[in-house]
């Protein structure tokens, strides 16, 4: 008769399938002893220095192709395929969140060519405009590390949602302009050099800089979440592109003060 009592049942379960079973083979033993006794290794999660040094090794490859383009003087042909490039990987890595380090890398090398060509030609219409861009964006980037260590902005979904809002309507702006370009000399006029090209690139640079917080806010979160460690590359690069976008407005808005040689 069979036992209402669950720990019975089980027992009795147990005989029928393991105590009654024929002994191993030796060949089971065998795989039995091989077998490892313990667990394989835990994936190892995030750090801010996995971060930091990913973040070194994609800006940094940037810097080297802007260096040889720079150097080699590849001309606007040149720029607008690393744009081009450098566009379509970013959109792939972003809608995928791809962290391939050979696509985030092939979008260093493309982007580093278009802003070599480009650094290249503000540098020869205005002398030493470059090296007051990149002392801008580094002074950009420690002001905003600042801002987020010390919660002076904290980053709340409000305030995400107003930042990434913001950025939309910029290239919203930046679009029409290109599209009335072909219509009216010198499009809409954000980037006439008047004016309202001014209100313009400052408001670019600004929201950048906003963007830099999001990033930071969301290198913190991947950490204290414990992502895996290969999301780094991902981190790296979001705070890459941000950067670039920076650069490439500070170098813009500082042409308009400048004067050519």
């Amino acid at each position: 008769m069979e036992s209402k009592n669950p720990v019975f049942s089980r027992q009795a379960k147990n005989q029928q399938q393991g105590w009654g079973s024929p002994p191993p083979t030796p060949e089971q033993l065998q795989g039995m002893y091989n077998t490892p006794s313990y667990a394989p290794p835990a994936q190892r999660t995030m750090t801010i220095d996995d971060v930091v040094v990913r973040g070194f090794i994609t800006l940094g490859t940037l810097v080297v192709s802007a260096a040889v383009a720079w150097v080699l003087n590849l001309g606007m042909v040149a720029a607008i395929a690393g744009v081009i490039v450098g566009l379509v990987l970013a959109l792939v890595i972003s809608f995928r969140s791809s962290t391939n380090p050979a696509l985030i890398l092939g979008y260093s090398v493309a982007y580093g060519v278009a802003v070599g060509v480009i650094s290249h030609v503000y540098n020869d219409l205005y002398s030493g405009i470059v090296f007051q861009a990149v002392v801008g964006t580094a002074l950009a980037f420690a002001a905003m590390l600042t801002v987020y260590s010390l919660r002076i902005i904290r980053v709340t979904p409000k305030f995400t949602k107003f930042v990434v809002a913001a950025g939309l309507g910029l290239m919203g702006l930046m679009l029409i302009n290109l599209v009335a370009g072909f219509f009216i000399p010198e499009g809409i006029g954000i980037r006439s050099g008047g004016v309202l090209a001014y209100v313009f690139s400052i408001a670019a640079i600004l929201i950048g800089c906003f963007f830099l917080l999001l990033d930071f806010d969301e290198v913190e979160r991947g950490v204290r979440n414990g992502a895996p460690e290969k999301y780094s590359w991902l981190m790296a690069f979001g705070l890459t592109v941000t950067l670039v976008w920076i650069y490439l407005e500070i170098l813009r808005l500082l042409s308009y003060f400048s004067s050519s040689d």
